[in-house]
């Protein structure tokens, strides 16, 4: 594998000018052993400078945005870990806000609500493991990042609280190597969360044919976009987020790339579940170190919430000016989902991020549950002539 590709992305990567041009990198297991010249480890982290135990940030009010790292000069941030407390019953994670400033730009790389960045949606907690992010024990509380953040000349995160609580206790590490210079050929490492209530077709949800034919989709215009970059790099992973209000399958959706200005997509995918390398409409839990489905519906048919994700660690997406990179929500875009996804990739130089959906459009969506379910019913029913054997199947 061509060093150009594993130096951004494997979060031990601790390079040096003569590693680099030797081949030689402590992110391959081969490269283990090798004795590093010039590497100096740092931390920031929240531990109590009186040396007692209040090892947090503390009162972090609704509305206040705090630094939590700093750093001058150059490096790469290989390892960060969060918790937060109180827990999602009474604070959200899905409005703390996470941004990242390389370079000295004024303007982030990474921006993202807390949660989903580390594999979280919907502000619920679960166990999430993949080779880059986990979330874990007990029940999705600690926060882990590996991928690899190289900055040049300073590098800054932030946190800013748009819930209506206050965060009492924010703990974290951030690692980073500190480096006499930055090899020129690594890449900042970009995050954006996007979000958007999907709308149905004017013929209704008709998936599986299940209302008449079905049309066609070639240019992907309707698609939901989870990346939207100009520059150059490499794609490399997404969380993707999914809330069905119907126990209708929802991943009939194909994937669409449109590389550097395409009108046309030159790669085009199968079905959701094809493009995050499962099949046949799963609903089982699922971890590999490039993806998974962290979190499964269990409730009738697809109804309810999935969370599956995908990282190209050895295939990423190449893009010389740009990438759009988007899914259809149902076949042709003919479903209502509520979807959210955190994109990850690395660009030769901070690029600005598409705008970050507001709070409110971040808003989350209740459950359908039974009752809304029967609701349905009894409105089927009345349009049937309220027959009283009327069972549910009848056309």
């Amino acid at each position: 594998m061509k060093k150009a590709i594993l130096l951004p992305i494997f979060a031990m990567v601790l390079c040096l000018s003569d590693a680099s041009a030797q081949g030689n990198l402590p992110g391959e297991m081969s490269g283990l052993a090798k004795i590093q010249n010039g590497m100096h480890n740092r931390r920031i982290s929240s531990h109590d400078s009186t040396g007692n135990n209040r090892d947090h940030l503390s009162d972090i009010q609704p509305g206040e945005t705090r630094t939590i790292a700093e750093i001058k000069g150059a490096g790469i941030i290989n390892h960060i870990w969060i918790t937060i407390s109180p827990g999602p019953k009474e604070l959200s994670r899905n409005d703390i806000i996470l941004r990242m400033y390389w370079d000295n730009k004024p303007y982030p790389s990474v921006e993202s609500p807390i949660g989903p960045f580390f594999g979280q949606g919907w502000n619920e907690q679960y166990n999430y493991a993949s080779l880059p992010l986990a979330a874990g024990p007990g029940s999705g509380t600690g926060l882990c990042s590996y991928f690899s953040m190289p900055f040049a000349s300073g590098a800054r995160i932030e946190i800013e609280n748009q819930s209506n609580k206050n965060i009492n206790a924010f703990y974290f590490y951030v690692d980073y190597v500190e480096m006499k210079k930055l090899p020129s050929d690594l890449g900042r490492f970009h995050a954006w969360y996007n979000h958007e209530l999907t709308e149905a077709l004017p013929e209704g949800e008709n998936e599986w044919s299940k209302l008449g034919p079905q049309g066609e989709n070639k240019d992907g215009a309707d698609n939901y976009v989870f990346a939207d970059i100009k520059g150059k790099g490499h794609f490399v992973g997404i969380n993707y987020y999914i809330h069905c209000p119907t126990p209708m399958w929802y991943g009939e959706g194909d994937d669409m790339w449109y590389i550097d200005r395409e009108t046309i997509p030159s790669l085009i995918g199968t079905g959701t579940e094809d493009f995050f390398n499962t099949s046949w409409c799963p609903k089982e839990k699922f971890s590999h170190p490039y993806y998974g489905y962290p979190r499964i519906n269990e409730d009738t048919g697809w109804l309810g919430r999935t969370h599956v994700y995908r990282f190209f660690i050895s295939d990423p997406i190449f893009f010389e000016t740009g990438l759009k990179g988007t899914i259809e929500h149902g076949h042709n875009n003919n479903l209502t989902l509520d979807l959210a996804s955190v994109a990850y990739w690395y660009q030769s130089e901070p690029g600005l991020l598409p705008p970050a959906p507001t709070k409110e459009e971040r808003l989350i969506k209740p459950f359908i549950d039974v009752r809304d379910i029967h609701y349905w019913r009894h409105e089927w029913r009345k349009s049937k002539g309220n027959d009283s054997k009327l069972w549910g199947n009848e056309q």
